[in-house]
């Protein structure tokens, strides 16, 4: 049965760090009390001390990259990597303690907006969430005996390998599926079908638990 795709409301677009912000009342600097802007800055404008970071920063916004599935993953990481030496705690040694109490948290903060964009399954079930859409612990997938006997059957092969090549050859088809299914889950984001892009995300869980199995037979004992 045909079923209308579930709609994300209107994203807020993602700040961009190289305009500047207008000040808003009631939010100012924890040092000096001088205001501060609407969203961010990391640093005071006025006494330059390190702010804390916002309670729910936007992962896309926090590394520069436009809200979406398909992503620059050069640019992340040069964003990560330019965040990450200028947040660093270590920069910090010499100030107050709060603000290296406040770096070791942008540094957290950093690293965790990094590794979850980085991976297209963990950034798809980001953009799900940021829509206020969960992935449920029995997904449709679940449904689909078709796809469920798929996953047996490369369970079993990956059981079976124990040789360098036949690990290696269980490793390729993996590869091959989810990459086929970061293909299907971007079409569902750009199509705005919330209902599919849950879907297909529920099947590359399978396969990156499959990966993780994998992993753990060719790491030496």
């Amino acid at each position: 049965m045909w079923r209308r795709p579930l709609r994300a409301r209107a994203p807020r677009p993602c700040p961009d760090p190289r305009r500047s912000r207008t000040q808003t009342p009631g939010r100012r600097c924890w040092s000096c009390g001088a205001p501060l802007a609407a969203a961010g800055p990391d640093f005071c404008p006025s006494c330059r001390a390190l702010q804390p970071p916002e309670p729910r920063a936007d992962f896309f916004g926090l590394l520069g990259c436009p809200r979406g599935f398909a992503v620059d993953v050069a640019r992340l990481r040069q964003r990560f990597l330019a965040l990450q030496r200028s947040l660093h705690p270590d920069r910090f040694s010499r100030r107050p303690q709060a603000e290296r109490g406040f770096s070791e948290q942008h540094a957290a903060l950093i690293n965790h907006a990094y590794r979850t964009l980085r991976s297209p399954l963990s950034r798809g079930l980001y953009l799900l969430e940021l829509s206020g859409v969960e992935l449920a612990a029995g997904s449709d997938a679940e449904a689909e005996p078709g796809f469920l006997a798929e996953v047996l059957e490369l369970n079993e092969q990956l059981a079976a390998a124990h040789s360098g090549a036949s690990l290696a050859a269980v490793e390729g088809l993996l590869a091959a599926k989810q990459e086929a299914l970061v293909q299907e889950v971007s079409r569902a984001f750009e199509q705005d079908d919330l209902h599919e892009a849950r879907r297909l995300l529920g099947k590359m869980k399978y396969f990156a638990n499959l990966e993780e199995k994998l992993k753990e037979k060719k790491a030496p004992s």
